[in-house]
């Protein structure tokens, strides 16, 4: 019995349709994996939010673990130059509080230095340098609250800033767990 020549040259091709669906199961299963593991070390990380950061970015889907660090670097990069660039704007407003405008100015501050620290942090960690990223993205950590105590201690108003504090805060908590778990495999 003869078999027909279909039949070889269709098996590495199922084959291939295999590998690539297995690959793709696992990317996908990868974010909330990692992130329920982040969660569980770190009580200040929301499952939720790390994943749904993380899915948000438009090359997550197909990155490892170390590709996902160097995104949620950037996820942070990109909440603080937005953040600084909110804080700008707020503080166009000729009829603000005087305090309130002395902490956005505080605040635009702690975010400019975060920028250019977090550009460092990335490169940092794209050279293996973890313990210096880890000093530079727990730096940001810093700026983020910090300007949000900085409205509690006036105890007058809520901050306009909360939100994109937290997420700040947060972000970079993911951020620094990639961080922590690559430096921890070395």
């Amino acid at each position: 019995m003869r078999t027909p020549a279909f039949f070889f040259t269709s098996l590495p091709v199922s084959l291939l349709f295999f590998l690539f669906t297995f690959n793709a199961i696992t990317a996908n299963n990868l974010i909330p994996e990692t992130c329920k593991k982040f969660a569980q070390y770190d009580p200040n990380l929301s499952y939720n939010f790390c994943v749904n950061s993380l899915q948000a970015a438009p090359k997550s889907q197909r990155a490892g673990l170390h590709k996902l660090g160097i995104i949620s670097i950037k996820l942070v990069r990109n909440n603080a130059t937005d953040t600084r660039h909110y804080i700008k704007h707020l503080l166009k407003n000729k009829n603000l509080d005087p305090y309130v405008s002395a902490c956005l100015g505080d605040c635009l501050e702690l975010y400019s230095d975060a920028i250019p620290t977090i550009k460092h942090a990335l490169m940092n960690y794209k050279s293996k340098k973890y313990e210096d990223a880890n000093t530079e993205v727990s730096s940001v950590i810093d700026a983020s609250t910090t300007c949000e105590d900085g409205f509690d201690e006036g105890n007058r108003l809520v901050s306009p800033l909360t939100k994109r504090n937290s997420d700040t805060f947060q972000l970079s908590i993911i951020a620094l767990s990639f961080i922590n778990m690559h430096n921890s495999q070395n």
